[in-house]
């Protein structure tokens, strides 16, 4: 595999970090911008937009740019290294994707050429109290009459789901199975109440009381299948934006080491300290090895194989993104604790982000199911 961007994404690739980076290299401003709602920056949602980042996933008669999962990586990973605040991953990836599969021509239209010029957040209600991490809906009901719908129960936690414009919703079908519908975010019969998480994003109680919904894509169609492949594809993007975070992470900890003195010398003076960030280095690099191979998987790809590449990638992420993260606070000090330092929120979002779609120990549950369908090897057949 050839992991070299070609000239068009170095292209994306610096002026996404130029971007982000004149807002967001500065943590204070940060730290002020999700202190407030709705938790990003408006106008700097506006500006990725006019760069064209937020139709990237989307084909031109959408609205979009008609880009690959490679330069989508590419995005996140950006995003990452500041820990911007913008809903990228849960509004475009996530939301937007699922819209982008399963929605009518119309509907995408409509909905994704909103999305890719600023002028409307997405968001996936799909969790419920009390179960995660799956691609069914079992407490939030969709119920039918004539060609009308309406949707009934609640969903916690949805990422930005106070704020944005469209409600991506899962219910269960009365005929069984999962469907998506859509719901505006005046809709009579939608309360929303929402609040900050501790990395400093937000989320919402999302509790729907016969709420008008239409149907995403055909009315009454079993979609569990394209949630779950959709929830994969986001998997392996919030493994790169988690990589994103890592690398900032390292830098900023060896960066450390060299400058702060104890004893008259510079920490990285000491072995054992230097020992501890190259053992950092090399998660970094297995890391980023696991993400790049499964979102490569994506563009070539069957849904069973991209599945397992998310599972992979996930589970080295999470025990990647510990590492790293512990080590840099443990290397850091006790500022590494303090709100006015980066390095505790970085950590935090990267806790996060292994949360959203299964962390680590769930992964291993996942792959541990799929070890019967590999075959047998002796080592000792030569």
């Amino acid at each position: 595999m050839d992991f070299t961007y070609d000239d068009e994404q170095v292209a994306l690739r610096d002026a996404v970090r130029g971007l982000v980076g004149k807002a967001y290299n500065d943590y204070e401003h940060r730290r002020q911008i999700v202190g407030e709602d709705p938790g990003f920056d408006e106008e700097q949602w506006s500006r990725l937009a006019e760069m064209g980042v937020l139709g990237l996933p989307f084909c031109e008669d959408d609205g979009g740019v008609g880009a690959g999962p490679v330069e989508i990586g590419i995005v996140c990973q950006e995003l990452g290294r500041t820990i911007a605040p913008e809903p990228f991953l849960a509004s475009v990836v996530l939301a937007g994707g699922l819209v982008s599969a399963a929605g009518t021509a119309e509907q995408r239209g409509e909905v994704l050429g909103a999305l890719s010029a600023g002028d409307s957040v997405l968001a996936f209600a799909h969790d419920e109290p009390g179960r995660r991490w799956g691609p069914t809906a079992q407490k939030v009901t969709a119920t039918q009459d004539g060609d009308s719908w309406a949707l009934t129960g609640v969903k916690e936690p949805v990422l930005h789901g106070a704020r944005a414009d469209v409600l991506v919703v899962s219910a269960a079908l009365p005929d069984g199975g999962t469907g998506l519908f859509l719901v505006a975010g005046d809709a009579d019969g939608l309360a929303r109440e929402g609040y900050s998480t501790y990395d400093g994003g937000r989320a919402a109680r999302v509790a729907l009381d016969g709420t008008a919904a239409t149907p995403l894509g055909e009315a009454g169609a079993d979609l569990t299948a394209t949630i779950a492949t959709v929830q994969d594809i986001t998997r392996i993007m919030a493994g790169n934006q988690s990589l994103g975070a890592m690398q900032t992470l390292l830098k900023a900890t060896t960066d450390y080491l060299k400058s702060r003195k104890q004893f008259g010398v510079t920490l990285n003076t000491f072995q054992a300290l230097t020992f501890r960030a190259a053992d950092m280095y090399t998660s970094l690099e297995l890391t980023h090895s696991l993400v790049d191979w499964s979102t490569m998987v994506i563009a070539a790809g069957s849904p069973e194989e991209v599945a397992a590449a998310a599972a992979r990638a996930s589970l080295q992420v999470s025990r990647g993104g510990r590492h790293v993260g512990q080590e840099a606070i443990q290397l850091h000090g006790g500022i590494a604790m303090t709100a006015e330092y980066n390095v505790g929120m970085f950590v935090a979002h990267l806790t996060a982000l292994d949360h959203l779609l299964g962390d680590g120990n769930h992964q291993v549950g996942v792959l541990s199911t799929k070890v019967g369908d590999y075959e047998l090897i002796d080592p000792l057949d030569v």
